[in-house]
């Protein structure tokens, strides 16, 4: 699994097996707690299967889903890095097989592999750019531009009629992924197929004709993007 994840790809053998032989592998039950914010942070993780989500809790005690981790992804790293405490809490969404990866071993191949490092800082240079992104989505986009721009960013680059896309967690995580209350989602989705935009069939989304869907949105959202 480490030799696929990006970070890891161009890492020779030697160096991948010192990097596997200090990792161990993590269970994760759904809604059980990996670590809390303003945990120490000694290691970061790759998601082998099930699906993570990084929470903050707002002034008034709700749940805010920061982002949701995939198979095949990694989350943690940046605060390795720079050595600062877990700033988010992570909670399985569903039950989860986990790598944990030891900081230190991240900072000696900083500190002796060139192109570890660049990698590193692509990969977290990306992750800003699409945080940045959502909120300006947040901040600037209505609800149904948000719930179309989730949609698009689901469907291929190019998306044709009739094109299917699968939600990737429950309504009620994405609704605060996307910072609109559960009922606003749902309306939203009801809406855009009572225009026939789309249908609906539990976490299947029937997009029936993507090039409507981004024109209903308006000019924020170019094609294929969330």
């Amino acid at each position: 699994m480490l030799r696929r994840l990006p970070l890891f790809s161009r890492l020779d053998p030697d160096q991948l097996d010192r990097v596997a032989s200090a990792c161990r592998e993590v269970t994760l039950g759904r809604g059980e707690v990996l670590f809390h914010a303003g945990d120490p942070c000694t290691a970061f993780f790759a998601v082998a299967s099930g699906q993570v989500k990084l929470t903050l809790r707002t002034p008034d005690g709700a749940e805010k889903i920061l982002e949701l981790i995939s198979a095949g992804e990694t989350f943690g790293e940046a605060v390795v890095f720079v050595g600062q405490r877990y700033p988010v809490t992570a909670v399985g969404l569903q039950a989860c097989a986990l790598v944990k990866i030891p900081g230190d071993v991240v900072t000696h191949l900083v500190d002796t592999d060139p192109t570890f490092a660049r990698r590193m800082l692509a990969g977290m240079a990306v992750r800003l750019h699409t945080m940045v992104r959502d909120v300006a989505a947040v901040t600037l986009w209505s609800s149904s531009q948000r719930v179309i721009g989730l949609l698009l960013g689901l469907a291929d680059d190019a998306p044709g009629p009739g094109a299917v896309v699968r939600l990737p967690t429950t309504k009620a995580a994405l609704a605060s992924r996307l910072s609109l209350t559960p009922e606003t989602f749902s309306r939203t989705l009801r809406e855009l197929s009572e225009a026939g935009l789309i249908s609906v069939r539990g976490a299947q989304v029937t997009l029936h004709d993507p090039t409507a869907l981004t024109l209903a949105a308006g000019p924020t959202i170019p094609d294929g993007q969330d």
